[in-house]
């Protein structure tokens, strides 16, 4: 496989389970114990890791969310808490659900080495999230846990990795989002307002766009080379399967 068609053939998988973590209850709960907000939870719990910076900056770094509502999110949190911690908070339940999920799934040591190796080799040029997050400490160790760490990077650095192949398209934020598969219901759940312009325009755009994300994260498997690049490929598949049965 070309590192193109690792790169595709990983993103579904590593978009599913590099959040999955944020919908466990026990994780949601740390909301309550910060005293912040679900929605500021998670706004800070994503860009926490750049620090201190305004939400402007914020909002240009998660690209996809609109404007005012990271400024909810984002303002909400820093008047009862630093960003750094929450950030902290996350990476760590990050690493709660990976040891108690994954840790047990067979070919989890394997994975953990595969994903490990792609996240050391992954450019960060114009993805300050990925960037950050990959300089935060790992508080904890087991295979599920590495695991979980590096989808939820990974899940970072195509999203960046999106953005800066939707601008180089021509398209906005917006626009890339109407034209996905949620169509306005994503729109409306990133909190943008409507009106929303037609999405018949965008659709060959975003298509595009979404060909530019695969080559702009292929170094990050180029690196483990065809054959390994295939049996990630297919660990990423058989965990993701295991995480659908009921």
């Amino acid at each position: 496989m070309t590192p193109e068609q690792v790169a595709a053939g990983c993103k579904p998988a590593v978009l599913e389970l590099g959040d999955a973590f944020t919908r466990c209850p026990v994780t949601l709960r740390q909301a309550r114990l910060l005293g912040i907000s679900g929605w500021a939870f998670y706004i800070a719990g994503r860009a926490g890791a750049l620090g201190d910076v305004r939400a402007e900056t914020v909002a240009a770094a998660l690209g996809f969310i609109a404007p005012e509502a990271v400024a909810d999110g984002w303002d909400a949190a820093l008047r009862t808490v630093r960003p750094m911690q929450v950030a902290t908070v996350t990476l760590a339940e990050c690493c709660r659900w990976g040891d108690e999920n994954l840790d047990s799934v067979p070919g989890a040591g394997r994975l953990a080495v595969l994903l490990g190796r792609a996240v050391d080799a992954a450019d960060a040029t114009g993805m300050p999230l990925f960037a950050a997050w990959r300089a935060m400490p790992v508080p904890e160790r087991t295979a599920g846990a590495r695991v979980a760490v590096s989808l939820r990077l990974l899940r970072e650095h195509f999203a960046g990795a999106h953005l800066l192949a939707v601008r180089a398209a021509g398209m906005t934020p917006l626009e890339a989002v109407l034209a996905g598969p949620e169509g306005e219901a994503g729109a409306v759940a990133c909190g943008w307002p409507p009106p929303y312009p037609p999405v018949g325009p965008l659709v060959r755009r975003r298509l595009w766009a979404e060909a530019v994300t695969d080559r702009l994260a292929a170094p990050a498997f180029a690196a483990l080379g065809p054959a390994d690049g295939a049996e990630l490929v297919d660990l990423l598949a058989a965990f993701r399967a295991h995480r659908r049965r009921p």
